[in-house]
């Protein structure tokens, strides 16, 4: 059995007691990093198409550290770097991936996108892993999980409008849960995939 998503939610904002401040930075500098880019002229682009897989990485890895209650400093956010090409050739795949099932309908592009939705957390955890192994890894975990994490993702969406009517100065903290919480469902969603291969081998 899974956790309740609203459990996992409140496990989320228990871990982030106390670390709500560091936390808040690495969505600054992250948001600051983006945001930059995007205001660059096709230089800002590519930057940006190099960059957010390695960052994305990175932020992963910090938060994936805050949800296990590890110590953990601002700048491990820029780890993701140190596995530059994984993290690369991962983000261009999954984004081409699905943009492709995207130009077939929508609704399928989006339910790869939930499909691909682990992979940088199973790159977070084994830097080893190969983009394409990695991204069937994160495909075989949410069989069965993708209405899950929609889900979750849709107990989000009421803050991020409120977010919005701040400026956008809300997301500083929105973000942070969110991270946190979907390391909550991949942490979860592993260890029932154990359970069920430890059963399975008896």
């Amino acid at each position: 059995m899974t956790t309740e998503n609203k459990i996992l939610m409140q496990q989320a904002k228990n871990s982030l007691e106390g670390k709500w401040g560091i936390s808040i930075g690495v969505t600054a500098i992250y948001l600051i990093i983006t945001l930059f880019c995007g205001m660059i002229p096709i230089l800002g682009s590519i930057a940006s198409l190099i960059i957010t897989g390695p960052l994305m990485l990175g932020v992963y890895m910090f938060f994936i550290k805050i949800s296990r209650n590890q110590d953990v400093e601002l700048s491990e956010m820029f780890n993701g770097f140190q596995n530059f090409a994984n993290a690369l050739v991962t983000y261009l795949l999954m984004a081409v991936f699905v943009l492709l099932w995207m130009l077939l309908l929508i609704v399928p592009g989006i339910i790869k996108a939930f499909a691909y939705s682990m992979t940088f957390m199973i790159l977070a955890e084994k830097p080893e892993t190969a983009p394409m192994e990695a991204l069937r890894e994160s495909e075989k975990m949410m069989k069965g999980f993708k209405m899950k994490l929609f889900l979750l993702s849709l107990r989000f969406f009421g803050w991020a409008l409120l977010c919005i009517l701040t400026l956008g100065i809300g997301f500083l903290w929105l973000m942070p849960y969110m991270y946190v919480s979907f390391v909550k469902f991949y942490d979860d969603i592993k260890a029932n995939q154990n359970v069920q291969d430890s059963a399975l081998t008896l």
